[in-house]
This record gives structure tokens, sequence and C-alpha cells, in this order.
């Protein structure tokens, strides 16, 4: 059996065995060797024969090289969503220490290949939102490092950072800005963690941290690095979780959920929205605060049931309740308890997540004029945006039958796919060329297609 607290010398080997979803004894049945010889392996007290390495391959239907990395290789930090995430022991120096793990080797050009590869690991987020909700945070933010002393214009710095970019990011996409978040992260956040600082500047600097790493897992999320995105997702809610920082793990929360929304996680998109909602409540939110996490909310309910398809009216009627939940928050207005991350909230962002709800209710009539008002409104500032909510409108025309339409509209959204540096912008007009499979015969859809090919290809 496993002992509580083991020390594994070979983690990668270890994370392996739990991907199968296979205790030691059956690792150890399937390779062909005892649970003991299978232990130390684990620990590093004992050698692998090369026999065992090629059954290792087989039995784990990898490469040779992979095994290898197991057994000789370096690891993968212990970072908080890679195989089971959690909020760690709720320590300032467990905290700083797993971001500074993961902060390097982003930067280490060895190892930053092997860490984009990561997979999204949807059993990691029933971790998180247990230790979010039950663990205790942090006794103490406060730090008598060795490094400079921290103070108040430090944090204030970082959040200025981050917000600059949040409108380059928005401008022209991830792949323009991710490599100088990371940069940030590691250059000029981490001295700050190691420095030193009291109670308050520490709790400041800890939701700052927060901001800024969740910026870094927005990031990778554009650019369909999901693995690394939700590593720095989960570094952001460790953060919010040692400050005690209930708002800001909302908002981090809350972006969780549209990822999870992105990759057809409807399950998990709901279970988000939901905790974030709550801490939101918990935090005493502001009426634009709740406005995004309620509509969002709203999207997940619809994704995770459907309504549109399956008929279930009680289902519609529970989005429906939550969109005007929405809208009359919003409609409340600016507040003296706004963050500093909602004030670039706009009322076009909730006219495009409502007309997704009323997509999946199966209303493609309003999912359009919602996503055309949205295209309006985000066109010259936010393109990402209006190319996304393009499409949008070209799917509820295609649901409605108005192939001609739908490809009109779907072709304006061709070019931002070519000058936006963001990965979703090209898979958004990807996925609407294979929704066109049905119409593969006619004329217009295979120009619409060749067109899209010949204009992603330049």
């Amino acid at each position: 059996m496993e002992a509580q607290g083991e020390q594994f010398r070979r983690p990668e080997l270890v994370r392996a065995r739990l991907r199968r979803g296979l205790s030691q004894e059956a690792a150890a049945e399937a390779v062909g060797v005892s649970v003991t010889t299978w232990a130390r392996w684990e620990r590093g007290e004992q050698g692998v024969r090369a026999r065992h390495r090629a059954r290792l391959a087989a039995v784990f239907r990898v490469e040779t090289a992979d095994v290898e990395r197991w057994v000789d290789g370096w690891s993968l930090p212990e970072t908080p969503s890679w195989p089971l995430a959690d909020c760690g022991d709720g320590s300032l120096v467990a905290t700083v220490r797993s971001a500074d793990l993961l902060w390097r080797f982003e930067m280490d050009p060895s190892r930053r290949h092997l860490l984009a590869t990561l997979p999204f690991v949807p059993t990691a987020l029933g971790e998180w939102l247990t230790s979010w909700t039950y663990d205790s945070p942090a006794a103490s933010t406060a730090q008598a490092g060795a490094g400079r002393a921290v103070g108040m214009a430090d944090v204030r710095r970082i959040n200025e950072a981050r917000q600059a970019f949040f409108q380059m990011d928005h401008q022209f996409g991830a792949g323009l800005v991710r490599p100088v978040v990371l940069r940030y992260l590691n250059s000029n956040v981490t001295p700050l963690l190691h420095g030193r600082y009291d109670d308050k500047v520490g709790a400041e600097l800890m939701t700052a941290a927060a901001g800024m790493s969740r910026m870094a897992g927005w990031t990778a999320f554009d650019m369909s690095m999901h693995g690394p995105a939700q590593q720095h997702f989960g570094q952001a809610l460790r953060f919010a979780k040692t400050a005690d920082a209930p708002l800001t793990a909302a908002w981090i929360l809350t972006a969780m959920t549209r990822q999870a929304i992105h990759i057809d996680q409807p399950l998990w998109a709901l279970r988000l929205s939901r905790t974030a909602v709550d801490a939101a409540r918990k935090a005493d939110a502001s009426p634009r605060v709740m406005a995004l996490m309620t509509v969002r909310e709203a999207w997940a309910t619809a994704l995770h049931t459907n309504p549109g398809e399956s008929g279930d009216r009680h289902a519609a009627k529970q989005v429906e309740r939550l969109i005007g939940e929405a809208e009359r928050a919003f409609e409340q207005g600016p507040s003296d308890r706004d963050p500093a991350w909602i004030t670039t909230y706009e009322s076009a962002e909730l006219t495009a997540e409502a007309g997704q709800s009323w997509r999946l209710l199966g209303q493609h009539q309003r999912a359009v004029v919602c996503a055309e008002a949205a295209v309006q409104a985000f066109q010259g500032h936010m393109p990402r945006s209006a190319q996304f909510n393009q499409v949008h409108a070209a799917d509820a025309y295609l649901s409605m039958g108005e192939l001609e339409q739908s490809l009109d509209t779907a072709r304006a959204a061709v070019p931002a796919a070519k000058s936006l540096s963001s990965t979703r912008s090209i898979e958004f007009v990807q996925a609407f060329a294979a929704r066109l499979e049905p119409h593969s015969t006619t004329i217009a859809v295979r120009e619409f297609r060749d067109h899209l090919r010949s204009e992603l290809a330049a």
C-alpha cells in the first residue's frame, strides 16, 4: 500500500500511473514486478532495467523516450494542477514556492516545451473547488525575507502592468502578450514575493500576483494551451486563497468557467460558475461583478442542460431567470465597490454571453440580435471579441437555415483570424467551417472553405 506523505524521486512515473487510474499494486502487476519493486522505482531507490522500461512503454502506451524521462530525466514541478490540483496547505511559503517553480519552468527553454504539452485535467478542478471551499487561508501573509522591502507602490505597479497586458491581449491576441507576461512574472513578481512585507502589504501582494497569474492563464487559454492555462489558473486561485480574497477568487473562477465552456466541459463549467457566484456573494460583490458572474452561470447552465435540444422547460426558465438577474444587476451601474478589473466590463460583453445562452435555448433569432449588437460595440477596440461574435451570428443564421447569410457573416470573420495572434480566433472559424459539413456539396460552402484555407495559408 502507498504510504501517506511518501517522498517520490520519480514524480513523473507517479503521475503516469495516476493518469491511468492505477494503484501501485495494479501498475506492478501490469508491468510484471512486485509491488515492493514498483514502490522502490517511484522512490528512486532502485534502477529500472531495459526490459522493464520497454514493458512500461507498452503498458502506458507511450514512446520509450517518455519512459526514459520518467526514470532518468527531470520532472515537472509540483504545481497546483498536475496531476491533482489543490490550493496547497495555504501557507505563504508553499504558495510562493509553487509559483517560483512554475514560472521558472516557463522560462526554461529545455522544459517549457514539455510544460506546453500538458493536457487539461478535469478531475483537478474538483480538488481546487474542495480546497478553495474548505481549506484555511494562510495564518499570515507577512514575510521577513532576504529581499528588499516591498510596499504598496510595488503592488500598484503589478496591477498597472496587468491592465496594460489586458489591453494588449484584447487588441492583438495573446501570442504577442504571453511571453511578456511570463517574463514579468519571473523577473518582476518573483523578487517581490521573496522580499520583506507586513500582513497588509502581503495580502495585497498575493492578490496582485493572483491577477497576474490569471493573466498568464488567460493568455495560455487564448493560445489553446489548456494544460498550462489550467496550471496558471490554479496558481492564481492558490494566491487568492492565501490572501483570503474571495472577490479575486470569483474573478479567477469565472475565467476557469470560460475555459471549461470552450473545451466542452459542461458539468465543470457549471460547478465553477456556481462557485464563482458563491465567492462573489461572500465578498459582497458590486452589482456589476454579480452581472458578470450570473450571466456566465447562465451560459454554463445552458451548456449543461442544452434546453434547445432537450426541450427541458425548467432548465430554460432557469437560464432565462439568470440572464434577467444579470441584466438587472448591470443596469444598476458603477459602484464604489467595483474592483479595478470590472471597470472595463462592457454591456456588449454581457449581451454577447447572453446571446450564447439564447442560442443554446434554441432562440436563434434572439442570439443573432445579441451577437450583431456585440460586433458593432466591439469593432475597433476589441477585434477578437468582434470576430467571435461574427462567428456566433453565423452559427445562429446557420441554425435558422439561412445558409447564404451565415456564410456572408462568417466571411467577415476571416480577416481577424489572419491578423490576430490568437489560436482561438483561427479555431473559431475553422470549427464553423467544419459545421458546414451537411452542406458540403453546395458551391457556396465549397467556395467559403477554399477561401478560408487560402486566407489562413497566406
